[in-house]
């Protein structure tokens, strides 16, 4: 089924904002379990990246201008990453100033969900993975902002610009100049995404039992994506 434009771009929002939720109303100690998921989100969304943007990208385009702009995803995605400290895939090891918006670590999330937003559009199966994405990885940044220096109306800031950057790029992928390109805009993401996913999957736990149930949800994840 098709969503509705609204759908596109008001679930992104609540995504993170239910993160931030869990994260305010629970205040979890143990991570396991949120680590779960986002393995789950990472196997998922690395999953329909080949079954549903792959194919269509490489439809009717040259496939080394395609590789060209996957590598180019996942270059910047590493860039990024020398700002936000990995934030995208569930890592927080940067040290926030008391009190002081962390301009970098915005900027380089707000990139990457910009990025992210851009295949939303006419691929609803998409939403579904990035909705399964943010979620986790909502909770983590939430949980790292909250036991931080900062003011509780600094993070709410953070929080609410954070949730309007994906629908954001969604937005975008609609005007006339990007969407003549969205075939390349979409090589992109799914660089940003192999990395991130890639990350997220292949990344050390702890514990043979933990590894155990990441392998489950893995499997799971793809097989779920496999019938959506």
């Amino acid at each position: 089924m098709d969503f509705p434009a609204i759908i596109i771009y008001i679930v992104p929002i609540l995504a993170v904002w239910a993160g931030f939720g869990f994260a305010w109303f629970t205040k979890p100690k143990n991570n396991d379990n949120v680590k779960l998921l986002l393995a789950f989100s990472g196997a998922f969304l690395l999953a329909l990246t080949f079954f549903e943007l792959l194919p269509e990208v490489y439809n009717g385009h040259n496939p080394k201008t395609i590789a060209l702009y996957i590598l180019g995803g996942i270059l910047m995605q590493v860039f990024l990453e020398f700002f936000s400290k990995g934030a995208e895939h569930g890592h927080m090891h940067v040290h926030l100033k008391e009190n002081k918006f962390p301009v970098l670590l915005f900027v380089s999330l707000s990139i990457h969900a910009l990025v992210e937003g851009v295949p939303i559009h006419g691929n609803d199966s998409i939403l579904y993975g990035i909705i399964i994405h943010k979620i986790p990885i909502a909770i983590i940044l939430s949980i790292f902002l909250l036991n931080s220096n900062l003011k509780l109306s600094t993070t709410l800031l953070f929080i609410g610009a954070f949730s309007l950057m994906t629908p954001l790029g969604s937005y975008l992928s609609t005007i006339p100049w990007v969407k003549g390109y969205g075939y390349l805009f979409n090589s992109l993401a799914i660089g940003v995404f192999f990395h991130i996913s890639t990350i997220i999957l292949f990344e050390s736990a702890q514990g043979h039992a933990f590894n155990l149930r990441k392998l489950v949800v893995i499997i799971l994840g793809i097989g779920i994506a496999f019938f959506i």
